[in-house]
């Protein structure tokens, strides 16, 4: 048990026919239900995946484009799920706009729906995508990284949704018998599946923030954090009186990342002071003394995605206070800080890091792909112009409309 096939073919597998709930469930979405703010829990680093907490309607900011965050693996039920072929993942029928409800298969065996999943998708492709079954609003945000897989990759693509008790062996045979030579592991209990089974399966990752330096030289990871020369380009349109940009980081998490941080620095004309800090207590003197020294008409300070160095309940706050009445700009790779106060952040865009992670998968096919650890460089931008204001900054109409998102709600 534990697991959900998904595949293109000629035929539904288990369905029935019932009100068009998803609907429901989109309308639920336009009023902002799935406004993914990234990193309000902590985030796990290694083979961990991101955590992440949805704001209410009420705080969710203005949004030119709802974001969509990729997301924590949640708890799931013990149940066996067809999705239907020609039905998309919101309940949808693709040909006929009718609504589907799927129904559950608990009584049925996994191994007998691998079987009947792999008669039905012969010839259809060698990619497989595993990702983790979870509740609203999270499994919108995995329909729409799903949507833009499928949009690239169309009539290729086998899906597995899998608990996590799912036995990897099932998976592998049905993998075997259809000739997958590529899977799309999405989030933690994805990665982990995938990496159980047997055999050469190249894997392509998406739904994390890094991966051990070990696996790295093992798949392709597309990380959810934004590429720092997209996030320093966004600060010198900003800002373009900064010259120096302060970092404290964790190289265990964050390393790959600093690295490349410190190219696309020179490149934009930046000096990037990383600093390195191991533990909390460490990273809290390194802050200390950023905020005590940092000139504020031309330092800034970066937050990274690293949990050791971005603590939520000590770090965030002391750097917010402290940074507020120097006039120090603050920006972050985490959505939420805008939330709370950093001046702006870049967000991923899911449904075109769906098709990214399709393009890595069809070039690993081809053998062309590369492996090791990519940054995110399809993002959204969150403003906080409150911030902006007080740092004296002015934006025209023109600026606002390219925000995808802003806080406070107008």
């Amino acid at each position: 048990m534990g697991l959900v096939v998904g595949m293109t073919s000629k035929r539904p597998l288990i369905l029935s026919k019932t009100k068009p709930w998803a609907e429901v469930m989109y309308s639920l979405f336009l009023r902002g239900v799935v406004i993914a703010l990234l990193g309000l829990a902590p985030m796990a680093q290694g083979a961990a995946t991101l955590s992440a907490a949805f704001p209410s309607g009420d705080n969710a900011g203005r949004a030119g484009h709802a974001p969509s965050i990729p997301l924590a693996d949640t708890e799931i039920r013990q149940d066996v799920m067809v999705i239907p072929p020609g039905v998309d993942r919101s309940g949808k029928s693709a040909r006929t706009g009718t609504g589907w409800e799927m129904r559950l298969a608990a009584d049925l065996p996994s191994r007998n729906l691998l079987r009947l999943a792999a008669e039905t998708v012969v010839g259809s492709g060698n990619i497989a995508v595993i990702y983790p079954e979870s509740a609203e609003p999270f499994r919108s945000v995995f329909t729409q990284i799903l949507d833009g897989i499928d949009d690239k990759a169309k009539n290729r693509v086998v899906r597995y949704m899998v608990s996590a008790n799912v036995n990897p062996q099932d998976i592998a045979n049905d993998l075997r018998r259809q000739d997958v030579k590529v899977v799309i592991a999405l989030g933690r209990n994805g990665l982990k599946t995938a990496m159980a089974l047997n055999g050469d399966l190249k894997i392509i990752a998406g739904g994390l923030l890094s991966v051990p330096e070990a696996d790295g030289r093992k798949l392709t990871l597309l990380s959810l954090a934004p590429a720092p020369s997209l996030l320093f380009d966004k600060l010198k349109t900003l800002m373009p009186e900064v010259t120096r940009v302060h970092v404290v980081f964790d190289p265990r998490n964050s390393g790959w990342l600093i690295r490349l941080a410190k190219e696309s620095a020179r490149a934009a004309g930046l000096e990037l002071v990383a600093e390195e800090a191991g533990d909390l207590a460490t990273a809290l003197a390194r802050y200390q003394s950023i905020l005590a020294t940092a000139d504020p008409r031309r330092d800034a300070l970066w937050l990274p995605q690293d949990v050791t160095t971005v603590d939520e309940s000590t770090v965030l706050p002391l750097v917010l206070q402290e940074s507020w009445p120097k006039g120090l700009a603050v920006f972050s790779s985490n959505l939420s800080h805008v939330k709370r106060g950093a001046l702006f952040s870049l967000y991923p865009d899911t449904t075109q890091l769906g098709r990214n992670l399709a393009s890595l998968a069809l070039d690993s096919l081809s053998g062309s792909g590369a492996l090791g650890q990519l940054p995110l460089r399809d993002v959204l931008v969150a403003v906080n112009l409150r911030t902006a204001s007080h740092l004296g900054l002015r934006f025209s109409s023109r600026q606002q409309q390219s925000f995808n998102l802003t806080f406070p709600e107008p």
